[in-house]
């Protein structure tokens, strides 16, 4: 009897083990996506794992419902690639694991050597646009696309996957959209007391400005790095000051440097060069983000290149809040133009300080119905609930 054919006569009399290999479990899209995944399929019936170096995200794994293994798969090492995928044979064999769900390119080769092996179904998940600039930056990216079943998570990707690497796709394998979801519940304006409002202004030590009768605070929120565009936010910011010198405004841009500490000193010597020093505030990190985009008048995502999703787009319309985002990649999908929020064209500082300037002088009633109408668009196509129900559908067909 080969291990194969054993393998299918004890799935049949058990239920679907799922393991989730990922380099960290931080507050990235991707990270919680397999978080929410991995409670998710636990409550149907599933046993599920995690296989993850680390991440502020872990404190937070229910224990009782999803088993956590550290190992270090964030690394590009070779030879702790190789030894990685030795592990996940073994974690393969010894829990009798149904399918391996990698979400990231060096984990994805180590599974990749463990699936040929053990001859478990792979699923990958395609999370970004990725560096390709080279044949081998290419040829690294391809084993995303070396899975039984690839997911791309937004239209978008589904597209730059067709266009980049359609000599890596097998027109056998499954290859499908499956949107991401946040939290609707979570990321819910009116689970928020104004208790709890208030402490986080006090913490950040913006108080004293918000608290100023008509001031609007404004939230750029994103890992600082060039691409995300906070160099144009801070100059449209600029621009803002000198159109509507009578409007008061107080931004933050919440995001840590990551290491990028030149960057970081650019972006302070602007914000100096603006003279805009009681205007702007850098914060970090905030762990409770719903708090942070309710106690926020406007949000903003003024990425240069494409995001893969959009996240900020889709958890400031959760929140009812208006978003003012780039016109590429994932945003384009989840805002509904001048209903649900504001796009405007990628690069383009006048652009954005217009847009600005409009959604800051809009009235209360239009913000509400732009705030209530981002919400439906959210329940109904980017929840939590849909993206791992449409997982665990393609697992289960997977399988049978």
């Amino acid at each position: 009897m080969t291990l194969e054919l054993i393998y299918k006569i004890n799935l049949m009399s058990s239920k679907l083990k799922i393991l989730q290999v990922i380099p960290r479990l931080g507050y990235g899209g991707a990270e919680t996506g397999c978080f929410d995944l991995a409670h998710y399929l636990s409550e149907n019936n599933c046993s599920s794992f995690i296989v993850t170096s680390g991440g502020e995200l872990i404190k937070y794994i229910n224990k009782k419902k999803v088993k956590l293994i550290r190992l270090p798969v964030h690394s590009k090492n070779p030879i702790l690639m190789l030894f990685n995928s030795l592990e996940l044979i073994a974690i393969i064999l010894f829990l009798n694991i149904s399918i391996v769900h990698a979400r990231s390119r060096a984990p994805a080769w180590s599974c990749l050597l463990a699936i040929k092996i053990t001859r478990r179904k792979f699923v990958t998940t395609f999370h970004g646009t990725y560096n390709f600039s080279n044949s081998l930056k290419k040829f690294y990216n391809s084993v995303m696309l070396r899975s039984d079943l690839i997911i791309a998570g937004s239209n978008f990707i589904f597209s730059h996957i067709n266009e980049n690497y359609s000599g890596y796709l097998d027109l056998n394998k499954k290859f499908l959209v499956i949107f991401r979801g946040i939290n609707t519940e979570y990321f819910n304006s009116k689970k928020i007391v104004q208790a709890d409002e208030n402490k986080i202004l006090k913490k950040w030590d913006i108080k004293k400005y918000v608290d100023l009768k008509n001031i609007s605070l404004i939230l750029l929120p994103g890992r600082l790095t060039h691409w995300k565009g906070q160099e144009m936010f801070i100059e449209a910011l600029h621009n803002v000051k000198k159109e509507i010198p009578d409007k008061e405004f107080f931004a933050v841009v919440l995001g840590s440097d990551q290491g990028r500490k030149v960057y970081k000193k650019k972006l302070v010597r602007l914000v100096e060069q603006y003279r805009l020093q009681n205007c702007i505030k850098f914060i970090d990190k905030c762990e409770l983000m719903p708090l942070a985009y309710k106690v926020s008048d406007v949000i903003v995502s003024s990425s240069i290149e494409p995001e893969a999703f959009g996240r900020v787009s889709v958890e400031a319309q959760s929140m009812e809040k208006p978003i003012i985002a780039s016109n590429i990649g994932g945003s384009k999908e989840t805002i509904i133009n001048d209903k649900t929020g504001f796009l405007f064209e990628v690069g383009k500082t006048e652009e954005l300080s217009k847009r600005l300037i409009h959604v800051l002088n809009l009235d209360e009633s239009t913000l509400k119905f732009i705030g209530i109408e981002g919400r439906k668009n959210v329940v109904k196509k980017f929840n939590i609930e849909k993206m791992c129900f449409s997982t665990y559908s393609e697992y289960k067909k997977l399988i049978n």
